[in-house]
């Protein structure tokens, strides 16, 4: 059996790196091939080359993106995903709100057991980033913490000013989940 033949060729490939291809010494290996088609076979190959490292990096740009949409959109669904419950638990809040004010001063048992879970809810809105949006009578109208209910002229009120809060407003961390219902003045500057 014959031996391998050592040429080295695949021994040290920062050699192949490093070395510029001779035309010339392959024109006396293979006379035959013209400089023409030996230039064009190497400006095809380095094309290739070069399309090949435009795709390669499109693909690593392109992976990178994928990956750091893919973490902003988990980080929005921790902050967010609860959004649609907590949409659902706003009216709870507004009933006992309601039970309370129709209850007026009265001080038994029932009562302090609606304070105590107007209480707890809130807190566990609290926990989970959802504050109150509580305007009050006579701040300004803010289109995007408020809807206005209706509007009427009160006499000693500018226009624009909050004259009576219908049901509070909540927030979820930045984003508003239900704006606050309000009456808003509509006397004319004099």
């Amino acid at each position: 059996m014959a031996e391998p033949k050592d040429d080295g060729f695949l021994d040290d490939p920062e050699m192949m790196v490093d070395e510029e291809f001779d035309l010339d010494a392959a024109m006396e290996e293979d006379p035959d091939a013209s400089p023409k088609s030996g230039r064009a076979a190497m400006d095809a190959l380095i094309a290739e080359r070069d399309e090949m490292r435009d795709r390669l990096m499109r693909s690593l740009a392109e992976a990178e993106n994928v990956r750091k949409r893919a973490a902003r959109e988990r980080v929005e669904a921790e902050q967010y995903g609860g959004s649609k419950l907590a949409r659902d638990m706003l009216p709870v809040y507004d009933n006992l709100r309601r039970a309370l004010d129709a209850a007026g001063e009265a001080d038994d048992a029932v009562i302090e057991g609606v304070k105590l879970t107007l209480k707890e809810i809130l807190s566990v809105f609290n926990k989970h980033g959802i504050t109150l949006v509580s305007p009050e009578v006579g701040d300004k109208f803010d289109p995007q913490m408020h809807q206005a209910m209706f509007e009427a002229p009160l006499p000693g009120t500018k226009a624009g000013e909050i004259i009576q809060v219908a049901a509070e407003g909540f927030m979820l961390r930045d984003r508003l989940l239900r704006p606050a219902q309000v009456g808003v003045s509509s006397t004319p500057a004099n």
